[in-house]
């Protein structure tokens, strides 16, 4: 992602109505978990890892862009400047690795997944989401700079193969599927890239944000959705399955 997207993300983070549903399921996902030090990988400009911090977590943001790491630390947030396939911090480091929409930008992702394994501790949490299904590849991705978008089996094999035990891996913005479908539908060409993330009529922000939580609220999280997103931990005598 260039700089100039990594800027228009982050004005846009506060307000937009996919950011503050990230934000919302990251809350529900971690509500009940005994806090303790955690590590955000591809953290933006830091909207997931300041969720971590008011849950009472000692979270630090992992950040390779120059651009995100300083609009993450102009918001007071701790960060560290690095590549995610070669961690700055030593072994069994933190109890909870999380990565949301990061993976799809690094050529290789079972790296990441080893380096995650690494800073854990036995019995640690890992959060992953990312972009799901190559029929929604579009220009979108392209100009975000992804280089995939994921199947289960093919991010279950990732994490497993790096030594993980899988917890759940279920499907995210599933109600909003057919209409990113119809949307993304023309084939993509870099010279005609562009991000679907932009400024939305408020009212219509306020409608989509609606829909994801009513989706939080039914069970249709294996059927196919825009995004997948996985739990996981490293096996130890303090796993949980919680």
């Amino acid at each position: 992602m260039d700089e100039e997207e990594i800027r228009k993300s982050a004005v846009l983070e506060q307000r937009h109505w996919w950011y503050a549903s990230r934000r919302a399921m990251l809350r529900r996902l971690m509500h009940g978990v005994t806090p303790g030090r955690a590590l955000d990988v591809g953290a933006g400009s830091g909207g997931n890892t300041a969720v971590l911090r008011d849950l009472g977590w000692d979270a630090i943001g992992l950040e390779y862009s120059p651009a995100a790491a300083s609009l993450s630390a102009s918001r007071a947030l701790k960060v560290v400047r690095g590549d995610a396939r070669a961690l700055p911090f030593p072994d069994e480091s933190f109890d909870l690795v999380i990565s949301t929409d990061a993976w799809e930008h690094i050529d290789d992702d079972a790296a990441v997944a080893a380096e995650a394994f690494r800073v854990l501790r036995p019995g640690g949490r890992l959060l992953v989401a990312v972009p799901s299904g190559m029929d929604l590849w579009s220009g979108h991705d392209v100009a975000l700079g992804h280089l995939r978008r994921y199947e289960r089996e093919t991010l279950s094999a990732v994490v497993a193969g790096a030594g993980f035990e899988i917890h759940s891996l279920r499907s995210w913005n599933v109600l909003l599927r057919p209409v990113a479908l119809v949307r993304r539908s023309r084939p993509a060409r870099a010279e005609s890239a562009t991000s679907e993330m932009d400024e939305v009529n408020p009212v219509v922000n306020l409608g989509l944000k609606a829909v994801l939580a009513v989706e939080a609220r039914l069970g249709v999280h294996g059927h196919r959705g825009i995004s997948l997103v996985l739990r996981a931990f490293k096996p130890g005598a303090a796993t949980r399955r919680d």
